[in-house]
């Protein structure tokens, strides 16, 4: 009997004691009360993560002494599944209520037993195929011609069931694919459909922020992202820079968005200006958080910029509703400065002649010399350049 039992496949890696996944949990758990006693509201209730982002919720009705990080066995339909233990205890309803789970009308299957050599070896088995099912999947896909993309499969811990997850921007008819799978791979199909965001927390991967995807750590529920939280926080409208992995707006623009809007309550009105006794100036631009609003004497450009505090903005702006005007805004000057540089050929100065170029500046330099030489014993071409050399 084998002391050690690892498979590492399709981003599941596999142990004699339990299941991780390849890079870290996605969508872990952090079990804030297992230091602390016990308050009588026990719950035999645990919590189950498979591949990738797929969880489930199930009795231990056997009493196992079951922790976190422990790899078991449950109740599929149909059949058996195999998956890690990742949350326990008093904390487990909650994230039942977290996910909107109705007990009511979510079936809670049981815990079998925990996972024994065999059980892993029959879960290495079936996630082997993941990989070249996958393939399979989406040429027979392609064939039929439906719109749709395969983006993950997953098999069950026995073997017997695997779930086709598949994105497409519309309705999909796909009774003929399912028969062409059920055929060719001998096996119960499942077909779910996710969207975008869900496909890239299911790969996960690295953000531009240099931490790992939201999605694929902590993100359970995906919110609507649109372009007004970007003009929120005054961020340029690039979508090369918006979008995330998923194509789409990154979730991350909502973050901080409460806060600019808490903070741009306190920022006078745009479509007034100020008057002083200099000049009319216009509102430009605003920085919510640093308590700083700039303004510009052209409507439409930058021209003498100053950026001043938004309680001097309202007072200047209650100075005019008397029909005052103050000598200047009183703020701190920001100078712009447009600079114009030509546009230069870069291109070929690395090239491999570069060294050819130098001697040719020799050469010529050495005709330069030969020239003056002539002028100084031809008497007819001294006066051409200047007066003659004194002798």
């Amino acid at each position: 009997m084998k002391e050690d039992f690892t498979i590492d496949n399709g981003g599941c890696h596999i142990t004699r004691k339990a299941v991780n996944h390849n890079p870290k949990h996605m969508l872990p758990v952090v079990d804030w009360l297992s230091d602390i006693p016990a308050t009588g509201g026990e719950t035999d209730l645990v919590e189950v993560q498979f591949k990738n982002t797929r969880k489930g919720y199930f009795h231990n009705s056997e009493h196992l002494p079951l922790e976190k990080g422990v790899a078991v066995v449950v109740e599929a339909n149909p059949g058996t599944d195999l998956g890690e233990v990742t949350l326990v205890g008093e904390l487990v309803p909650l994230q039942m209520r977290k996910y909107r789970i109705n007990t009511e009308r979510y079936e809670i299957r049981n815990v079998l037993r925990l996972a024994t050599e065999t059980d892993l070896e029959r879960a290495e088995i079936a996630h082997a195929k993941e990989q070249e099912t996958m393939i399979q999947a989406r040429k027979f896909a392609k064939d039929l011609g439906l719109e749709m993309k395969i983006g993950d499969v997953e098999y069950q811990g026995d073997g017997s069931k695997a779930i086709f997850y598949y994105i497409a921007d519309g309705r999909v008819d796909f009774r003929q694919l399912i028969k062409v799978y059920a055929e060719a791979f001998r096996i119960r199909i499942e077909m779910k459909q996710i969207g975008a965001r869900q496909e890239a927390g299911r790969i996960g991967g690295t953000g531009p922020c240099g931490r790992e995807l939201c999605c694929s750590t902590w993100m359970t529920q995906f919110s609507t992202v649109g372009t007004n939280a970007a003009r929120i926080q005054n961020i340029s409208l690039n979508p090369q820079k918006l979008a995330g992995q998923c194509a789409k707006l990154k979730c991350c623009l909502n973050y901080e968005v409460p806060i600019y809007e808490e903070a741009s309550k306190k920022l006078p009105a745009r479509n007034i200006p100020l008057e002083t006794k200099d000049a009319t100036y216009y509102y430009f631009s605003a920085d919510p958080l640093a308590n700083a609003v700039t303004y510009s004497t052209d409507a439409h450009h930058p021209t003498n910029l100053e950026t001043i505090t938004p309680a001097r903005a309202r007072e200047i702006i209650d100075m005019n509703r008397r029909g005052e005007k103050p000598m200047n805004l009183g703020g701190k000057q920001s100078a712009v400065v447009i600079v114009e540089t030509d546009y230069q050929n870069v291109v070929g100065q690395d090239d491999l002649t570069r060294f050819d170029k130098k001697k040719n500046n020799k050469h010529n330099d050495g005709n330069r010399g030969q020239r003056h030489h002539d002028r100084r014993n031809n008497p007819h071409r001294r006066n051409e350049k200047g007066p003659a050399p004194r002798d």
